[in-house]
C-alpha cells in the first residue's frame, strides 16, 4: 500500500470521526475573535515557517509541538518531535491535555496542530487553544494546515515520525 493511499484512508477516518464530535465541540462556549477564531493572526503559523524555525532553533529555543487530534492518526504519522496528550474535541482529551500542561511553565513555547481534515472544520484545534490559553500559556501558536496533514505536511516532504505516543 503506498503512502499517499494510506494518508487518504486516514483522512477519511478522520472525517468520519470529526463528524461524530463536531456538533458537540461547536456547542461549547469559547472566547472568540470577530473572525471566529480564538487566536490572533500572529498566533497562526504556516508549515513552511515551522520547518524553517525548527531547522534553525537551538535546543532551548525549540517549541514543544503538540498534536491535539485523533490518536490513530498520530500513531500513523506526525510532525517529527510532536507529542500527544489527548484529543481536544473530547472532555477526556482536554482533561489529559490540561493534566500534562499543568506541569509545564506558562512561558513554554507551544505549537498545536491536528491536520485531520480541512482546517476550518477541525474539531480539535479551537478547544486545545482555548484550554491552553485559559491556563495562562502566553506563547501558544496554531499550525495552520488548510487541507490536511497529508497534503500540507507529508506531501511536501517535511519531517515525519511514526509510532505510538
Amino acid at each position: 500500500m503506498n503512502s499517499r493511499y494510506q494518508w487518504r484512508s486516514r483522512f477519511t477516518l478522520c472525517a468520519v470521526l470529526s463528524l461524530t464530535v463536531i456538533t458537540w465541540s461547536d456547542a461549547r462556549p469559547q472566547a472568540q475573535r470577530t473572525d471566529g477564531t480564538p487566536w490572533a493572526p500572529a498566533d497562526a503559523l504556516e508549515p513552511s515557517r515551522l520547518v524553517e524555525e525548527l531547522a534553525h532553533a537551538t535546543l532551548g529555543e525549540h517549541p514543544t509541538i503538540l498534536y491535539v487530534g485523533f490518536s490513530p492518526l498520530f500513531d500513523g504519522g506526525h510532525v517529527a518531535g510532536a507529542v500527544f496528550h489527548g484529543t481536544a474535541s473530547t472532555p477526556q482529551g482536554v482533561a489529559d491535555l490540561k493534566k500534562w500542561a499543568s506541569a509545564q511553565p506558562r512561558s513554554t513555547s507551544l505549537v498545536i496542530y491536528c491536520g485531520c481534515c480541512p482546517f476550518g472544520f477541525c474539531p480539535n484545534i479551537r478547544p486545545a487553544f482555548v484550554a491552553l490559553h485559559g491556563m495562562g500559556f502566553t506563547h501558544v501558536r496554531v499550525l495552520v494546515m488548510p487541507n490536511s496533514f497529508a497534503s500540507d505536511w507529508v506531501d511536501k516532504g517535511y519531517p515525519v515520525e511514526k509510532g505510538h505516543r
